[in-house]
């Protein structure tokens, strides 16, 4: 696509949507959902990264970071989420990606600096290994989005846009999870923080009533 002539929050967008479709492919990889040969050693954004190369599981990332973009660029966006879940469809993991893009951000986008520090967060992804928990035999998992807001402007693209997302039926913690730092970055035109939901110790025991 080209960026030349999308106002800044469109270039911001775009580029937010192409690490979203690699960091997520990187965390899948990283669980070992799927077996290795469903991935391919890639170079992006000078750091060597899994990409995903299954059809299915290339085309199901690609199409719902792709359908983000028009809520990213407009700010609705809060979070993506991908989500672990157990047999019984409770999460046992979620991988946060918390964002808000500046909507008063009129400079040109200095693309190569925003890649820096995006590449920051894959690295980071590259060794956070340790930090999860190993998936249950049947597990599954989705990406999520949470919106601030749907647009209501009427506008007819925009309504379209939105029906192509539908609730979740995501289950919640009782207690507050147990939440883990990988990276974050902190000024305009963008603002991130990737961040490890885990169930407490005291529910992950699931102690007897």
């Amino acid at each position: 696509m080209d960026r030349k002539n999308q106002t800044p929050q469109g270039q911001i967008a775009q580029v937010v949507v192409e690490f979203l479709e690699v960091a997520v492919s990187c965390i899948v990889f990283l669980k070992g959902f799927y077996p290795a040969r469903a991935f391919e050693r890639r170079r992006y954004m000078n750091v060597v990264v899994q990409k995903a190369v299954h059809p299915q599981l290339a085309g199901y990332i690609h199409s719902v970071t792709a359908g983000l973009l028009p809520f990213i660029q407009k700010g609705l966006v809060e979070r993506v989420v991908v989500i672990f879940y157990d047999k019984d469809h409770i999460p046992i993991e979620k991988f946060v990606f918390k964002l808000a893009v500046s909507q008063s951000y009129g400079s040109n986008l200095e693309q190569s600096s925003l890649e820096f520090a995006l590449r920051a967060f894959l690295i980071k992804l590259t060794v956070a290994e340790p930090l999860t928990k190993p998936l249950p035999p049947d597990s599954s998992w989705e990406i999520a989005a949470y919106f601030r807001s749907l647009p209501t402007d009427g506008v007819k693209d925009n309504e379209q846009d939105a029906q192509m997302w539908i609730p979740t039926d995501t289950k919640m913690w009782m207690q507050p999870p147990q939440i883990t730092p990988i990276k974050s970055m902190g000024c305009d035109p963008l603002k991130m923080q990737l961040y490890l939901e885990q169930p407490n110790l005291a529910e992950a025991k699931d102690p007897a009533p």
